[in-house]
């Protein structure tokens, strides 16, 4: 398949389901989706499910209230938002290795209910076929559960989403990919909403200084060892300014005896 064919493609897959929901997070791939199926569908044909939790930092859930607004939609197409409380399960609070697997099968069957209950069959789900490279347990579940996934059907990867997005005139188009808080905390510390909330403070902090798209993630060896990413375009800026020193005042006083950075970036 040619990639100048591929915007084609997904508009001939997205026209066969009919009606659809659409599982969405805000970002980049889910944004164009969205988009995708408002234009080839109709806004009557699409529902559009978002599972509002403590996972996700109130930047996130305002990108995903907002984008309706944002992208110039009547007030009359609306966003579900399906409530989801993963620290009620104790499964999910273990932190085990199947953890995402976990929620993504919880989170989409919830999504699959609602659906249901709409008379809608199809639940489509934004993951690209760079996605596909990565070990994600959540696409174990989207299989177990005949989760569509119209963009890898389509034969679409990151950098023809963004590309098509800035098209389309989509303010998602250069955003940083994404995730949940709890992807911060390594495999087997319990997940507590204190630990969540923290975790999305020291990255709001480091944001408001510059450093969007950061990543803050607790060492496995001790809560007291911080792991830090900066995007790879800002690392410069980061080693070279007084504001890391200011970062390293600040961590200390959260009582944070160390703190590496990844010199690769994100």
């Amino acid at each position: 398949m040619h990639k100048q064919e591929n915007p084609h493609q997904l508009s001939d897959i997205l026209s066969g389901y009919g009606r659809v929901g659409i599982a969405f997070s805000g970002g980049a791939d889910s944004s164009f989706l969205l988009k995708s199926a408002l234009d080839v569908l109709g806004a009557g044909n699409v529902c559009i499910l978002h599972a509002k939790s403590c996972l996700l930092t109130h930047k996130d859930n305002d990108q995903v209230d907002s984008w309706l607004l944002r992208h110039g939609y009547s007030a009359d197409i609306v966003i579900h938002d399906i409530a989801f409380e993963p620290l009620s399960w104790r499964e999910f609070v273990l932190n085990s290795r199947d953890r995402c697997y976990l929620c993504k099968r919880r989170m989409y069957s919830l999504f699959l209910e609602f659906l249901e209950c709409r008379g809608i069959v199809y639940l489509l789900d934004g993951t690209n076929i760079d996605d596909l490279k990565d070990r994600r347990p959540g696409l174990r579940a989207i299989h177990e559960l005949d989760v569509q996934t119209p963009l890898v059907e389509a034969g679409l990867g990151k950098h023809e989403i963004r590309q098509q997005s800035k098209t389309l005139r989509l303010d998602t188009y250069g955003l940083p990919a994404s995730s949940c808080l709890a992807t911060r905390l390594p495999t087997g510390l319990e997940i507590t909403r204190a630990r969540l909330e923290k975790i999305s403070r020291w990255e709001q902090k480091i944001a408001d200084l510059g450093f969007g798209g950061c990543r803050v993630k607790i060492s496995s060896e001790s809560e007291k060892i911080l792991h830090l990413q900066v995007m790879r375009v800002d690392l410069d800026r980061f080693l070279h300014s007084g504001i890391r020193d200011a970062l390293v005042r600040y961590f200390k006083n959260q009582e944070i005896d160390k703190i590496f950075l990844d010199l690769e970036g994100r």
